[in-house]
């Protein structure tokens, strides 16, 4: 959620992010105008106290002095009626305002590229050069299914479309892809947290847009409840009406958590295999910090994220999410995509999001900085969606006879050097 002085002081500022989004602006100026007609009615309020307070003291006057009272009486009960109706209206008229706060997307950065759709994303770099096979590589569900190690038909029938068996040496493998994730981010000084996976309304709408997000995410049937699209959600909601230290800011936190989604809006998209499934495991990275340092830490973040991927031997590349591309609650999104062979093209593993203030006043997290209480900056980058990863790592570790390599760095963690191929 936005500042509402800054509507106050600047709403050009707003304006122009909205602009460079492809986004109206007349939902500015209507948060503007119900802002001061708000603000009038708060005045407006004011000044019938006032009238209120000098009425009241004169009937108490011409009480001690024996005088009647009775047009005095009947004055304040017409200023107490309208006093009423006037605050009535102020809340009514404030509760129609910050509901269209919340609908306004955050301040896009501006080194994010105007764009109107995902064709207009920026690549940034790549590292690693596509890997290259003296045989026609092979889609990740045909090796994991002849390798007996993904069951994609029995899950179709017991769940639906998107949801999968994993079986043998690849639920090794997931495991220790999000240990050696998680080992990675707390030698860097991140504290683990694993967060609750089922979310109120409340907590969630501080984490997410919600009403551009509500239709990708699980809700338990009559109950106050959400099933969690990445732990993101509830370590946001950690910081959720709470005031940190100052002095102990950024607090760097790796979460670990399965993670729910619909994917709605994308029906025959990604159907084969475990690219895009309705329930997958992440570690993910979220920081709480001063406005000063987000910059630093988005690096810093970013910088983890590579390091997991050049660690796993992944060849990738970095592209900058254009402003049309760029979610709602962010100001600035980076994503990293892997080399998928099977499919001749890179595939997003991870993201990396800024946004300033944001998530601070809509789940007001905030922290004391002398005698002044400040919103906390936030930002979250995967650190690995092992489904993902281990779509990609399965890809580019193929072998000829249907064989996968597994990454060096992850042999102390699976026990185990390759997923042989099964001899028939």
């Amino acid at each position: 959620m936005l500042d509402i002085e800054l509507f106050r002081k600047h709403p050009d500022v707003i304006k122009k992010s909205q602009k460079k989004r492809n986004l109206s602006t007349e939902v500015v100026d209507e948060v503007t105008r119900l802002d001061e007609k708000w603000r009038e009615y708060l005045q407006k309020a004011e000044k019938l106290k006032h009238e209120r307070n000098t009425v009241s003291e004169k009937i108490n006057q011409l009480k001690k002095s024996g005088k009647p009272i009775q047009s005095e009486v009947k004055k304040i009960q017409g200023l107490v009626d309208e006093l009423k109706k006037v605050d009535e209206t102020a809340n009514n008229t404030k509760l129609v305002r910050d509901k269209l706060l919340l609908e306004i997307p955050n301040l896009i950065a501006d080194d994010v590229p105007t764009g109107k759709d995902e064709n207009d994303n920026k690549e940034l770099r790549k590292v690693g050069k596509p890997t290259k096979f003296d045989f026609e590589p092979k889609h990740h569900q045909e090796i994991l299914e002849a390798l007996d190690c993904l069951d994609i038909e029995q899950a179709a029938k017991v769940s639906g479309a998107r949801f999968y068996y994993l079986k043998g040496p690849l639920v090794k493998l997931n495991h220790a892809l999000q240990a050696f994730a998680m080992d990675l981010l707390i030698k860097e000084g991140f504290t683990a947290i694993q967060p609750p996976y089922m979310i109120n309304l409340a907590a969630m709408s501080g984490a997410v847009h919600f009403s551009a997000f509500q239709d990708a995410i699980y809700k338990i049937q009559d109950e106050d409840l959400y099933m969690i699209g990445t732990a993101e959600n509830s370590i946001v909601a950690y910081g959720k009406d709470r005031v940190f230290n100052g002095k102990k800011l950024p607090l760097r936190f790796v979460g670990i958590s399965p993670c729910f989604r619909k994917e709605a809006g994308t029906h025959g998209k990604d159907m084969k295999g475990i690219f895009r499934v309705h329930q997958f495991e992440k570690v993910e990275q979220v920081s709480f910090c001063k406005a000063e340092q987000a910059k630093k830490e988005f690096d810093s973040l970013l910088k983890n994220l590579e390091e997991i991927f050049k660690a796993l031997e992944i060849p990738y590349r970095l592209t900058i999410l254009c402003s049309a591309d760029t979610g709602k609650k962010d100001s600035k999104t980076i994503d990293l995509e892997g080399w998928f062979p099977a499919q001749n093209k890179y595939r997003e593993l991870g993201s990396c999001s800024t946004l300033r203030d944001y998530q601070g006043r809509r789940s007001n997290i905030r922290y004391t900085d002398g005698a002044e209480t400040k919103f906390a900056d936030t930002l979250n980058n995967t650190a690995i969606a092992t489904e993902r990863a281990m779509a990609c790592i399965v890809e580019n570790f193929q072998q000829k006879d249907g064989s996968v390599k597994i990454p060096k760095v992850l042999w102390p963690y699976t026990g185990f050097k390759e997923i042989k191929s099964i001899k028939k």
